[in-house]
């Protein structure tokens, strides 16, 4: 937990803004706008700056169909490179910055992070192996904790999804959500993200009360997050990732919705006053 408040501060639930980068070069949406795609990057990092989100990550999440990380190529780590560090130019400088690469691009994050002075990543199958849209995808934290010994980026934080959404966990059917977040945090985990099935969709009471005041480490909820329900998990969450609330109609794929975005900053600072 020291780590989370050494970057992040002791004010209460954290609100991560998300940035789904448009698609990139080499994937099958990638619409040859590569200096469009910089530029609103950039504009999604003033409004998140403007309204004082308290931290902010980037993700590569319009590149659907994803593949695993052997074949991510060079390309993908260079552009999340680039457009991270257009990001990080425009966060004040006390705002954490994270990036995360699908599907399990997790050394390539912690990459970027170290080149572009990020301050955490989200990282997919730290422990236990599983089913996932682009395949089965096997544990990593052994050899992730080590790669970022090699690279010398202890000081970036591995915050890390569990039982993770658009995923089959049949195999690990018999092991339940608070011993699989054990697990993580046995082996190293900076974080425990908690998600709903799908993106957009909200993690359950039932997931969050399961691990809510049993970990070592901070609690994140990962998906589903909205103004209506922030309340029901502000008491128990050290951080929430937001996207698709933020966005018009609350679609991920559509661009930032100021008014919703203000309207959200209003509703979570009004209930800090209050607790």
């Amino acid at each position: 937990m020291q780590r989370f408040l050494s970057i992040f501060g002791e004010q209460k639930c954290k609100i991560i803004g998300m940035i789904h980068v448009d698609a990139l070069p080499g994937t099958p949406r990638y619409a040859g706008n590569w200096q469009q795609s910089i530029e609103k990057a950039k504009h999604e990092a003033e409004l998140y700056k403007k309204h004082k989100v308290d931290a902010v990550i980037i993700e590569n999440m319009h590149d659907i169909p994803y593949v695993q990380d052997r074949l991510l190529g060079p390309e993908i780590v260079s552009c999340m490179t680039r457009l991270s560090q257009a990001v990080r130019s425009i966060m004040p400088r006390q705002t954490p910055c994270g990036v995360q690469v699908v599907a399990c691009g997790n050394k390539q994050a912690l990459a970027i992070a170290k080149a572009c002075q990020l301050q955490f990543i989200r990282a997919e199958s730290f422990v236990f192996g599983h089913v996932a849209d682009e395949g089965y995808t096997d544990a990593c934290a052994g050899d992730l904790l080590r790669y970022r010994k090699h690279i010398d980026a202890q000081n970036v934080l591995i915050f890390t999804d569990i039982k993770k959404k658009h995923s089959s966990h049949a195999i690990t059917a018999d092991v339940s959500l608070l011993e699989t977040a054990q697990a993580a945090e046995f082996f190293l985990t900076d974080g425990i993200i908690v998600t709903g099935a799908a993106t957009g969709k909200a993690a359950s009471d039932k997931d969050v009360q399961e691990l809510s005041g049993k970990l070592k480490v901070p609690l994140m909820i990962g998906s589903g997050v909205t103004k209506e329900n922030i309340s029901q998990y502000y008491p128990d969450a050290q951080a929430v990732i937001i996207g698709s609330h933020f966005k018009h109609d609350g679609n991920w794929e559509q661009d930032i919705d100021e008014l919703a975005l203000q309207s959200f900053m209003h509703s979570i600072c009004a209930l800090r006053e209050a607790t």
